[in-house]
């Protein structure tokens, strides 16, 4: 099996073991494997947690971290190694392969998890671990708690305090190092080439689930999966925030929205653009397209150290409310239509999320029930929209079914924000050039 690099998922362990304190212990499980049909599975995804700690990529796993143990602080229990199985289903590290490869100290089957892992519990005040998140790991460990609780009266000192990982894993894996940012750009390189891909193919006549399928032919084709199941919505569709069906024909004057993004190594991008099937916007669909453009113009302005989060909303929500007023799909003053959330009506989600190992990546966006300041490292969406039901009487038919989300990754750096998706057409004439020069470019 070949190596991986051990140091950031080492310091990462380290710095965690650092947070947790000298008499804690962390116990970070994998993801289980599960069955779409009979004896049939989904596609494995390990665990982000476990990920970003190891780099460990197999399931029935278990990672223990013990800081100060002097036998070793990162206990890894995997599978062992079987010829037998592995011919079926690929190789494995096994518990030599997972101290090779994956830098732990220690590592032990699965099958001894009963037998040990007690074992390293006891004496341990404080356990962190991601309570409610796997029901059947719960009860497994409380057995091992009850197991040392029993052996009280033989002087066992069983852990008193039950902590929930994410308040230290959380905030660290809020904040990109390096490697881990050049993960995210390659994602987002590939997300834009697929983007690219399926405006090129796009025509009057084809379906969103053939535009779905140039975009993971990209995906695959650069070793990376779909880090969601793309959306592609075409007409009315586009006004379904998760829209999936992905099976209606893009019919001439249609705008198509597509939001997809690749996951490479376990890190995701996350992309939206709003294009016409046959190359040119209507004078309405270029209108609101350029006012969610706006948007996102005023939120990226905002997207700096030591703005807030919320900051970034409202910037969108105030340019997206003053153009609503101007083309007369709101009316009444402008105050009055943010402060009531009459704006809802057109735009009802929120204007972005963290992003990382997870398309909804963790971390707080609120302390102590305030917004929290941006600050260097953290990676985020800018998404703003606009969305008018096509069954909508009360606007002018020209605006009905229209559905527009501009949506980019966003890296927070001291000297303000880096657009990791900035290399794809946005505006609406970067967008109709991009289109032409795709189909000028097929009929030489």
């Amino acid at each position: 099996m070949p190596s991986r690099p051990k140091d950031p998922y080492a310091r990462r362990r380290r710095q965690l073991m650092r947070l947790a304190g000298d008499n804690a212990i962390v116990i970070v499980p994998a993801a289980a494997e599960r069955v779409r049909s009979r004896d049939t599975h989904f596609p494995y995804r390990q665990d982000s947690d476990l990920l970003y700690l190891t780099g460990f990529p197999e399931p029935d796993a278990v990672l223990a971290l013990i800081p100060g143990r002097a036998h070793g602080e990162a206990i890894l229990f995997c599978r062992e190694r079987d010829p037998e199985r592995e011919g079926w289903d690929g190789p494995r590290a096994g518990p030599e392969g997972a101290v090779e490869a994956f830098g732990v100290d220690d590592a032990y089957p699965i099958t001894d998890l009963d037998d040990i892992l007690p074992g390293l519990l006891e004496g341990r005040s404080r356990v962190y671990y991601h309570f409610g998140r796997d029901k059947d790991f719960d009860l497994k460990l409380i057995g091992w708690l009850n197991r040392v609780r029993a052996q009280v009266r033989s002087g066992a000192q069983p852990p008193h305090e039950f902590l929930e990982l994410g308040h230290l894993l959380d905030e660290m894996r809020l904040f990109k190092d390096a490697g881990e940012l050049r993960l995210m750009q390659k994602a987002a390189d590939v997300s834009v080439a697929a983007h690219e891909a399926a405006m090129r193919a796009a025509r009057p006549g084809i379906t969103e689930y053939q535009l779905q399928a140039e975009l993971e032919y990209v995906f695959r084709r650069h070793n990376a999966v779909p880090a969601y199941e793309c959306i592609v919505g075409a007409g009315a569709n586009a006004c379904v925030l998760h829209y999936r069906a992905n099976a209606a024909t893009a019919r001439d004057g249609e705008l198509v929205l597509i939001d997809a993004g690749a996951e490479v190594q376990g890190y995701a991008a996350d992309i939206t653009r709003t294009f016409p099937v046959n190359g040119r916007y209507s004078a309405a669909q270029r209108a609101l397209h350029e006012l969610v453009c706006d948007a996102q113009a005023a939120a990226l302005a905002r997207a700096r150290p030591g703005e807030a989060w919320d900051a970034i909303h409202a910037a969108a929500v105030a340019t997206l409310s003053e153009g609503l007023l101007r083309l007369g799909l709101l009316r009444g003053r402008l105050e009055k239509v943010i402060a009531d959330g009459a704006y809802k009506r057109f735009y009802r989600h929120k204007t972005g999320h963290w992003l990382g190992l997870d398309v909804h990546d963790v971390g707080d966006y609120r302390f102590e029930g305030q917004s929290r300041l941006l600050e260097p490292g953290m990676v985020f969406t800018i998404e703003p929209g606009l969305y008018v039901a096509a069954d909508d009487t009360t606007v002018d038919p020209k605006w009905r079914g229209i559905g527009i989300r501009i949506e980019d990754d966003v890296l927070v750096t001291k000297d303000g924000p880096r657009v990791l998706t900035d290399a794809l057409a946005r505006r609406a004439d970067e967008v109709e050039a991009f289109m032409a020069d795709a189909r000028a470019g097929a009929a030489a």
